[in-house]
């Protein structure tokens, strides 16, 4: 599929609105814009108001159908976009040109954030030209070594994710270097017990079944030269990590060499947050967009 027919599947049932902090930024700005065209999102823009108008000016956007937030700083325009999707008046939020430090302290504030309770996480949604179809892969930003409870936190986040993007039982892969379970590797240990769990029904939702090796949870082809039996081998939705480094690696991989469109979203807080690098194209911001507003809701 092209970009134009990805967005026409994700795109959301109803019309969804998205709480931009720090929005003075061109390509920010671009894609929030986009989006409200498509009628994916209409944005409230967060920030430094003369900034935000003189850039839509340079750019020749028209910003004049959104509300606009006065601030003084990132710090504010963190809180203010936070305070939005709090009291119910946006659904989304979407980190703009601030730090993600910034973003993450007013979200994981105690008294007026988004906590929830649950882990928050770091889902890339990837859009594969080699495979056709969407896949899920985390934790490649946030959670540097989780441990096998973190990891039951990440699976859920990831589960709601893929559920929101219209994979109705999505099948899970926890990776690992082999498929058998190694007493030296903790992440098959991990990757075995997951999968325990998930037939227990302790993790539902979703087919967990691991470990996997990279090779035998996307081709078909490694999967019949193995002799592997398995529900999720071949055709996993989502990818589970060991590490962050494994998973960085590999979505850098994906997007560079495999040529993937890429959008990020965390999960775990009250509403999904737009979290892209602020070097990320337009093209990865709004499809990060689109990602986020059809996922509001599966949480």
């Amino acid at each position: 599929m092209d970009f134009e027919q990805i967005l026409d599947k994700i795109r959301p049932d109803t019309h969804k609105t998205l709480a931009v902090a720090a929005a003075e930024d061109d390509v920010v700005l671009q894609a929030v814009c986009e989006a409200h065209r498509r009628g994916i999102a209409t944005p409230v823009l967060c920030g430094d108001i003369e900034k935000i108008k003189s850039l839509a000016e340079q750019m020749g956007v028209d910003i004049s159908p959104f509300e606009l937030l006065p601030t003084k700083s990132n710090a504010e325009s963190a809180r203010a976009a936070v305070d939005l999707v709090r009291a119910g008046a946006a659904d989304a939020l979407m980190k703009g040109m601030l730090q993600t430090a910034d973003l993450l302290r007013a979200v994981l504030d105690k008294e007026h954030g988004l906590r929830s309770g649950e882990v928050l996480s770091h889902v890339s949604i990837l859009h594969s030209p080699v495979l056709r179809r969407m896949l899920l892969l985390t934790d490649a930003a946030m959670v540097p070594y989780p441990d096998l409870k973190t990891k039951i936190g990440i699976l859920k986040n990831a589960v709601a994710a893929a559920r929101g993007m219209g994979i109705a039982c999505p099948r899970v892969a926890p990776l690992a270097a082999v498929e058998v379970v190694n007493p030296n590797m903790q992440a098959t240990i991990d990757a075995a017990l997951l999968t325990v769990m998930n037939r227990r029904g302790q993790i539902s939702g979703c087919t967990v079944d691991g470990p996997l090796a990279m090779d035998l949870a996307l081709s078909p082809d490694a999967v019949t030269h193995k002799g592997i039996e398995s529900e999720v081998a071949g055709r996993a939705d989502i990818l589970l990590f060991h590490n962050i480094e494994a998973a960085n690696s590999a979505l850098k991989t994906f997007t560079i060499a495999g040529e993937c469109l890429f959008g990020g979203v965390v999960m775990g807080a009250s509403a999904p947050i737009v979290l892209t690098s602020r070097s990320d194209s337009e093209q990865s911001k709004l499809y990060s967009i689109a990602c986020a507003v059809s996922i509001c809701g599966a949480q």
